[in-house]
C-alpha cells in the first residue's frame, strides 16, 4: 500500500522543525486547522495566547531573547488583523518574526463575497508593515516560499515577515523538495570602508560609539572594539546590557544633556547598529540632540544609511563583520594612548544619574535591586513609570536582558506576553514583566496563557491609577485632563482566578521579598503613592 503523501500543513511542520523552530504561537481556527495536523506528532511546542495580538508579542519577546524568530499560526481576517500591531512593533525594532496564516480558498480571493473573515486584500494590508508576503497558492513552491521568508528575515535588517495559505490549498499534497534554509554570510564591508574607518579611527583623541539594537549579538566584539579604541559606549534602550559592568559603558539615554555633551565634545562618532531615532534620541522633543560631522555610521540596511544624521563614512555591514575587519590591523590600535575613555564614560554616568533626579534615581535602584534578587531574569516592559526610568538609565546585565515597547512603535499590552515569550525562549533565565495598571488590561488575560505553560515570569504591576503620564503631559500643557483614570480590578483576585498567586505591596523592600518569595508564574501588585 503506497504511503500516504504529506499535506500542505504537514509539510509545512516539518520544515519549520527543519529549521530549528521550537516553539509556536497560536489560536486554531476553522482556517487553520490544516496547519495544526502534524503539529501534535511534532517537536513543535504550541502555546496558545488569550489573544492574536498575544501571540505576536509572545513571539516578538522569544525572539528577543532567544536570537531565532519568533513563530506564529492566525486565522485569516480578524486573527491577522489582531496580530499586526505586534508586527508593527516588531517591524519598529528589527525582530525577526515570521507570521502564517490562512486566507480564504482560492476561488474567492478578491471577489468580495462575503466570506467569512474576508478582507478586501488581505496580503495588500499585511504589506504595509510586514517586510515581505506571499501567498501560496502552489504546493510545490512551499519550500522556496520558506527559504524565503527566513532569508528576508534574517539576512539584511530583521523584522516580521508573512506567508498565507488558502484554506483549501492547505489540504493539498506537498510536491516538490524538501526545505534547505538559506545561511546566508555575513555582510562584508568593502576593503575601502575599513581602510578608512581605520583611518578616522586612529587620528580620533576623544572617540565615542553609539550602539543600537543592531550591536545585541555582537556584545564580544563590540566590547573587544570599545576597548581597543578606549572609547565610552552610550547605549539606546535596546542595546543596554551590551557593555553590562564595563568601566566604559554608559547606560544612559542620549536624550540627557549630559550624554549629548560627551556625544557633543567627540570628535569622531561611530553610530553601530542604531536607526539614531527620536524615541531615543529625543524622546523630550527638544531638538537638542545632534551628532559631530565626524561620523561613521555602520548598518545593515542601506535605506537606514540615508535617513537622519548624514554620516562622513556611511558603511553598509554585518557589524560583526565591520569590527572584525576593522580589528584586524593590530599595529594601528597598539598606538593609541592618552584617549581617558574610563575617565569620560565615569564623568559621564556621573552627570546622567545626577540630571535625572530623585525619583527616576529610586526607580533605578529598585531595578537593579531586582536584578540582584534574580541576576539572569530579563525585564520586560510596558509604558509604565519604571520603564520610562530605566530607558533613561538603567546598567543591565546582558545583552537583551532589558528591552520593552515604550520607544519606537510604543504600543501598550506589550510587556504580559512578551515576558511569556522572553521566559520561554530562554529557559533557566526567568523573566520580570514591568506593567502599568492602565497598560495591563489591554493583555490582562495572558495570565492565563502564563498559567498553561508555567511560564517562569514575575508581573509586577506598578498601579498608580491610571494613565499617569498622559495626565501629567495634559496638565503641563493646561488641557484638563479626561479619560485617563480608567478602573482597575483587584488584580490579585484575577491572578487567584488564574491560579496565580499574588501579592499586594505598598514600598520597594515588601516588593523584593514578594519578588523572592513567590513562586513563578506570579503577579505582584505595586500601589503608588497616589493610592497610598
Amino acid at each position: 500500500m503506497a504511503e500516504k503523501s504529506q499535506t500542505v500543513g504537514e509539510a509545512l511542520v516539518k520544515m519549520l522543525e527543519q529549521a530549528g523552530v521550537d516553539t509556536v504561537f497560536g489560536i486554531p481556527g476553522v482556517h487553520t486547522i490544516e496547519l495544526y495536523r502534524g503539529l501534535a506528532a511534532s517537536s513543535i511546542r504550541h502555546i496558545t495566547p488569550r489573544h492574536e495580538q498575544g501571540a505576536g508579542f509572545m513571539a516578538d519577546g522569544y525572539a528577543r531573547a532567544s536570537g531565532r524568530p519568533g513563530v506564529c499560526f492566525v486565522i485569516t481576517g480578524p486573527g491577522l488583523t489582531n496580530t499586526l500591531t505586534a508586527m508593527a512593533q516588531a517591524r519598529a525594532d528589527s525582530i525577526p518574526m515570521l507570521v502564517i496564516s490562512g486566507v480564504n480558498a482560492t476561488t474567492t480571493l478578491g471577489k468580495g463575497s462575503g466570506h467569512l473573515h474576508e478582507l478586501p486584500d488581505q496580503a495588500g494590508l499585511i504589506r504595509t508593515v510586514a517586510l515581505s508576503t506571499h501567498t501560496l497558492t502552489e504546493p510545490s513552491r512551499l519550500a522556496e516560499v520558506l527559504e524565503q521568508a527566513f532569508s528576508v528575515m534574517t539576512a539584511a535588517r530583521p523584522g516580521p515577515v508573512h506567508i498565507e495559505i488558502p484554506t483549501d490549498v492547505m489540504k493539498l499534497p506537498a510536491a516538490g523538495r524538501t526545505s534547505k534554509l538559506p545561511e546566508a554570510a555575513p555582510l562584508s564591508p568593502s576593503a575601502a570602508a575599513l581602510n578608512r574607518a581605520a583611518q578616522l579611527c586612529t587620528a580620533s583623541k576623544s572617540p565615542v560609539i553609539l550602539i543600537g539594537g543592531g550591536a545585541v549579538r555582537h556584545a564580544a566584539v563590540v566590547r573587544a572594539f570599545a576597548e581597543a579604541l578606549d572609547a565610552p559606549v552610550v547605549s539606546t534602550t535596546n542595546a543596554r546590557g551590551v557593555m553590562a559592568g564595563h568601566s566604559l559603558d554608559v547606560p544612559a539615554s542620549p536624550s540627557l544633556g549630559s550624554v549629548r555633551s560627551l556625544l557633543g565634545q567627540a570628535d569622531l562618532v561611530l553610530a553601530l547598529g542604531t536607526e539614531l531615532g527620536p524615541t531615543d534620541m529625543d524622546m523630550y522633543q527638544d531638538g537638542g540632540f545632534a551628532l559631530p560631522e565626524n561620523l561613521i555610521r555602520v548598518d545593515i540596511d542601506a535605506d537606514q544609511l540615508l535617513r537622519g544624521a548624514p554620516a562622513a563614512l556611511p558603511v553598509r555591514a554585518d557589524l560583526g563583520a565591520f569590527i572584525a575587519g576593522t580589528l584586524v590591523p593590530s599595529p594601528i590600535w597598539a598606538k593609541m594612548e592618552g584617549r581617558n575613555g574610563n575617565a569620560r564614560a565615569k564623568f559621564a554616568r556621573d552627570l546622567a544619574l545626577a540630571e535625572i533626579g530623585d525619583a527616576y534615581r529610586q526607580h533605578i535602584n529598585l531595578l537593579q535591586r531586582i536584578w540582584d534578587i534574580l541576576p539572569d531574569a530579563t525585564i520586560v516592559g510596558d509604558s509604565t513609570q519604571l520603564v520610562y526610568a530605566g530607558n533613561m538609565y538603567v546598567s543591565a546585565p546582558g545583552p537583551a536582558t532589558w528591552f520593552n515597547s515604550a520607544t519606537g512603535f510604543g504600543t501598550l499590552g506589550y510587556a504580559a506576553p512578551a515576558a511569556i515569550g522572553a521566559a520561554l525562549g530562554k529557559p533557566g533565565h526567568p523573566a520580570v514583566a514591568l506593567l502599568g495598571d492602565g497598560g495591563f488590561q489591554f493583555t490582562l488575560s495572558e495570565l492565563g496563557s502564563a498559567r498553561d505553560c508555567n511560564a517562569d515570569v514575575a508581573f509586577l504591576v506598578w498601579n498608580n491609577s491610571g494613565y499617569m503620564e498622559i495626565e501629567t503631559a495634559m496638565t503641563s500643557v493646561d488641557i484638563a485632563p479626561i479619560g485617563v483614570t480608567p478602573s482597575a480590578p483587584d488584580f490579585s483576585v484575577i491572578a487567584t482566578a488564574y491560579g496565580l498567586p499574588s501579592r499586594r505591596v505598598r514600598n520597594a523592600e515588601d516588593l523584593l521579598t514578594a519578588l523572592k518569595d513567590l513562586p513563578r508564574p506570579c503577579l505582584i501588585e505595586y500601589l503608588d503613592e497616589r493610592d497610598n
